[in-house]
């Protein structure tokens, strides 16, 4: 199935954001990344003792004429990011009204458009079964993205994802150079946080991000339902109900949700990594900027 998520109007609003992004999110975007380590920009970082070998350009006079010893000017090394963008493709993805599928393939599109607007690099990947599937380039520039887009709309969600398995088998995972995204329901029995922490464990910085649906965020069910799991083989599967829904099961829902994020939200906290759901009708502003910016920026 084929789902058009570029379009001139959707572009324009990425130009947009591109323009009045500012810090959103401390260290994602906005220019040249300060590494750990040091280099050669103009930015000063420290002083260290001069060592033979050492050039001797970087010898601060000033401070031997205080010191009479030889200190070089350590500056701020700056590097181009390869941000990861991870999707969940799974059949749980291609539910809800308006569809999580396509919400998820647009914020994709987003975080990848800023990343390239800041100079960095990117990498998609398709979460299918238990593996990583690469778009098969890495987007640099604007051209590419454009071509990562159009390959991205040709997406099949479908099936069950093991977001572990998946994840801690990627291939060049990188390690401490750069930001891996993960879109995804977070609906899943697999051990997501085996996940978070082989990626925390490469020193990679992590956005998890949950897309839901509506009915899914505030359930609106009542009276006798057939439950049909989306990653069901068949209307017999036992993963399916029939069930009478009441006010009391709602509200039971409701904790049961209300724990779930929780647990999401404490654990990302705990390895450093930042979470936040969004629902699959935000637009895709609220979803950059976070909650109060949507109403100003989109005319």
């Amino acid at each position: 199935m084929k789902r058009r998520i570029l379009d001139g109007a959707f572009l324009d609003r990425l130009d947009a954001a591109a323009l009045l992004l500012k810090n959103p999110m401390t260290g994602y975007f906005g220019g040249g990344r300060k590494a750990r380590s040091y280099g050669s920009t103009v930015e000063f970082a420290d002083f260290r003792e001069y060592f033979p070998g050492d050039d001797i350009r970087r010898i601060d006079w000033n401070v031997y004429a205080r010191f009479e010893k030889y200190f070089i000017r350590l500056f701020t090394d700056e590097r181009q990011m390869h941000n990861q963008i991870l999707i969940d493709c799974s059949a749980s993805m291609a539910c809800g009204e308006p569809e999580k599928a396509e919400q998820a393939l647009r914020i994709a599109a987003a975080f990848g458009y800023l990343s390239v607007s800041a100079m960095d690099r990117v990498s998609y990947k398709l979460l299918k079964g238990n593996k990583a599937e690469d778009i098969g380039f890495t987007v640099y520039n604007k051209d590419s993205f454009y071509r990562a887009a159009q390959y991205l709309e040709d997406t099949e969600f479908e099936g069950e994802t093991d977001l572990e398995q998946s994840i801690v088998t990627i291939d060049s995972p990188g390690y401490d150079d750069g930001l891996t995204i993960i879109i995804s329901d977070f609906l899943t029995e697999s051990d997501w946080k085996k996940a978070i922490d082989f990626l925390t464990y490469k020193r990679r910085e992590v956005l998890c991000i949950q897309v839901l649906s509506p009915d899914e965020l505030f359930p609106n069910f009542d009276g006798r339902v057939h439950m049909v799991d989306s990653e069901s083989v068949g209307f017999d599967d036992p993963k399916n109900m029939r069930l009478r829904i009441t006010r009391k099961m709602v509200e039971a829902y409701q904790r049961a949700f209300d724990e779930y994020e929780k647990e999401l939200i404490d654990f990302c906290a705990s390895r450093e990594a930042t979470f936040f759901t969004v629902s699959s009708e935000d637009p895709i502003e609220k979803v950059i900027f976070g909650k109060g910016y949507e109403a100003e920026i989109i005319k």
